[in-house]
């Protein structure tokens, strides 16, 4: 596995998803090499993990890179590539646009290659133009040369068939059950009670979308207050105009990264997750809320509406107005409720991690069927 920042780690879906996708694996009798990029621990589980080459019986090799936002990713994805060519692997597994410029290396090589299409990155506004531009070539060396592609949403598939008249595999993200847990930490912490706050959680980077959210709810006659939970990436700028804006409203809660319990409590208590994104790959945050059957608000995206389908309250995107109005609505509706969060409507059979690791194994199998074809 090419292409994260590091496991453990909820630094970022990938991150979720490579571990969640390499410990099934590895129950499942496979052997998992992961590659890390060496950073910063704050987001990891273990404390101790830098020590260890292993985790839940999946290899770690870290791989070291420099500390500049611009460089870091490629030289990872680049130093990464080269130490697994000699790994005698089955095949390799890149994800993410940016990772998958590497692709041509390991194809030049004839070893197999599955690439993970996390998203249409180059469509972000945090990244420039010699970034875009670099992405973009990401993308094109995975439609020309992977052996296989994954993309999460029925959107992306048909872009690449459209784009690049290339058949990829819809082989979604997936959710894990849920942690239920009263107010506790978020309590003491916070301040924070059962259904007496709003939920945003994710990257704080422009295309989720919280400037809308922020200008929205400050509309709002409403003691429910704006739990805003996540940390900067690559948007330093965004992240400080969005700190100034919270200022401004005492109803506002920046609670910086989250994990563990404090995670898993502001799921379990909060009056409704809202995503007012731009862009998305797979928001698997948006599963994450639904898992907890908390009222879900988004954003009228294919990537939310695809999740959500018509169980959760949508609005139109980049719109305030139209997110302020479905906020006003939805706290005038559920007066007088017991539980004006809960919503027990979702099906997630379709995202069950057992099932989807299931799917990726035989995919596996299959670009190995092709791979012993060419050699007989």
């Amino acid at each position: 596995m090419i292409g994260h920042k590091r496991i453990p780690s909820r630094e970022g879906g990938i991150e979720i998803v490579v571990e969640e996708l390499s410990k099934r694996l590895v129950e499942s009798g496979d052997k998992v090499e992961v590659y890390n990029r060496k950073g910063n621990r704050k987001a990891n589980k273990d404390p101790t993990f830098y020590k260890n080459k292993y985790y839940e019986g999946i290899r770690i090799i870290t791989i070291l890179t420099i500390n500049k936002k611009s460089l870091d990713a490629l030289i990872y994805s680049f130093l990464a590539t080269l130490r697994a060519i000699f790994g005698r692997y089955d095949l390799i597994h890149y994800h993410a646009l940016g990772p998958s410029v590497m692709i041509i290396i390991p194809h030049i090589l004839k070893i197999r290659t599955v690439a993970t299409i996390h998203g249409l990155d180059w469509q972000r506004g945090k990244w420039g133009t010699l970034a875009k531009r670099y992405l973009l070539l990401g993308e094109k060396i995975a439609a020309k040369y992977a052996d296989e592609i994954i993309v999460l949403s029925k959107n992306t598939y048909d872009y690449f068939l459209k784009t690049y008249n290339r058949e990829t595999n819809y082989i979604p993200n997936g959710v894990v059950d849920p942690i239920h847990l009263e107010a506790d930490v978020i309590k003491k912490k916070y301040g924070l009670k059962r259904n007496d706050y709003f939920l945003f959680l994710a990257r704080i980077v422009p295309e989720k979308g919280l400037h809308y959210l922020i200008e929205a709810y400050r509309s709002l006659n409403t003691d429910v207050k704006l739990v805003i939970a996540g940390a900067s990436s690559h948007s330093d700028e965004y992240f400080e105009n969005i700190k100034q804006s919270a200022k401004e409203d005492d109803r506002i809660i920046m609670t910086g990264f989250v994990d563990g319990k404090e995670l898993e409590e502001l799921y379990s208590n909060c009056r409704a997750y809202i995503l007012p994104s731009d862009i998305e790959g797979m928001p698997l945050s948006l599963l994450e809320a639904m898992s907890y059957a908390r009222k879900c608000v988004v954003s009228d995206i294919a990537e939310n509406i695809e999740i959500i389908q018509n169980k959760g309250i949508v609005f139109e995107k980049g719109n305030v107005r139209s997110l302020y109005e479905q906020l006003e609505k939805l706290l005038k509706e559920e007066d007088g409720s017991s539980d004006p969060g809960h919503n027990p409507n979702y099906d997630l059979s379709s995202f069950n991690w057992d099932k989807i690791t299931e799917r990726h194994r035989k995919l596996y199998s299959k670009t190995m069927l092709i791979y012993d074809s060419e050699t007989v």
